[in-house]
């Protein structure tokens, strides 16, 4: 497992300083060392948030804002886009922790530790750990993350299920009762499933 590389090792607090200047000021063509100081930030610790940056998607490698970062601009979504970029840059943590946001100084640094097999020196841990916290708190984490829609065909055995559980509202009935049953077949060219659904209709219906 591996975690961002990039990280402060101070003005761990200055990061709500550094988004909310960044609003103020049209996207660049390059987001440089010279832009934070435009920006009035010219301290070296300042100057480590450029490679954050990177590091949560708002930048590429050459450090040309990205669409992560115009999205950003937009003060309805710039908050929500800061969550994005750190649910993807710490992924690994949120694996091991869905709402690894909410976490203490201490048990983000435990996780760095497990994440690092150990690697990394004590203070290390502490700057990275910090940094994640200050950029959490910044965040807005009221989107819940969202797990991808899956472009696979259901199975055979999947739309079987779905056929039975219309029936069995019709069948279950005591008494004589004329009705009709709809089904809508499934957009496929696997003839297995058609196989199925068929032998499933004549195992469940009472056609005669």
């Amino acid at each position: 497992m591996s975690l961002p590389t990039s990280y402060m090792t101070g003005s761990f607090t200055k990061i709500p300083q550094y988004f909310d200047a960044m609003l103020t000021a049209k996207a660049p063509e390059k987001f440089t060392v010279k832009f934070m100081s435009d920006l009035n930030f010219t301290s070296s610790n300042d100057r480590q948030f450029v490679n954050v940056l990177k590091a949560i998607g708002f930048l590429d490698d050459s450090g040309t804002p990205t669409e992560r970062y115009f999205k950003f601009l937009d003060q309805s979504y710039s908050k929500l886009m800061v969550a994005e970029g750190i649910r993807e840059a710490y992924a690994d943590l949120f694996a091991l922790n869905t709402s690894a946001q909410t976490l203490s100084k201490a048990e983000v640094e435990g996780k760095f530790k497990t994440l690092t097999n150990g690697s990394k020196e004590p203070a290390t841990i502490g700057h990275m750990a910090s940094t994640f916290i200050n950029l959490c708190a910044y965040a807005d984490w009221s989107n819940p993350a969202t797990s991808p829609i899956s472009t696979q065909e259901p199975s055979a055995e999947q739309e079987v299920a779905q056929v039975d559980s219309r029936e069995s509202v019709s069948v279950s009935k005591g008494f004589d009762l004329n009705y009709d049953i709809h089904i809508h077949l499934p957009a496929t060219r696997d003839q297995a499933v058609y196989d199925a659904l068929f032998a499933s209709l004549a195992k469940h219906l009472p056609i005669k």
